[in-house]
């Protein structure tokens, strides 16, 4: 009998092992807005004097930014972009023009 219990339990562990390693846990997405940059490209940013431009639209993450604004180019990191719109810092994508993130 004492055999039969422990060969069970030996069982019981070994399928919860292979159970929980065949286990796939979905996290929910970041919240909205909520990229995270890469040090260096907030750092470049911050540090840059940049002149700001005058805007008339709302700026918020997922808006894109008419062609008329300028988009400078953060060096040696692809994908981002930034500008000085109404004294606030905009990482944007720098093909689409999309607001990315809004740095305080």
């Amino acid at each position: 009998m004492r055999k039969t219990m422990l060969a069970t339990a030996a069982m019981l562990t070994i399928c919860s092992a292979a159970f929980a390693q065949s286990t796939v846990i979905v996290s929910d997405p970041a919240p909205a807005g909520s990229v995270v940059l890469p040090g260096e490209v907030r750092t470049y940013v911050m540090e840059q004097n940049t002149p700001s431009v005058v805007y008339d639209g709302e700026i918020t993450v997922g808006a894109t930014l008419p062609d008329t604004v300028e988009v400078h180019t953060v060096p040696n990191v692809d994908g981002y972009g930034y500008t000085v719109i109404n004294e606030r810092r905009v990482i944007v994508e720098p093909e689409t023009h999309r607001v990315i993130q809004v740095l305080e």
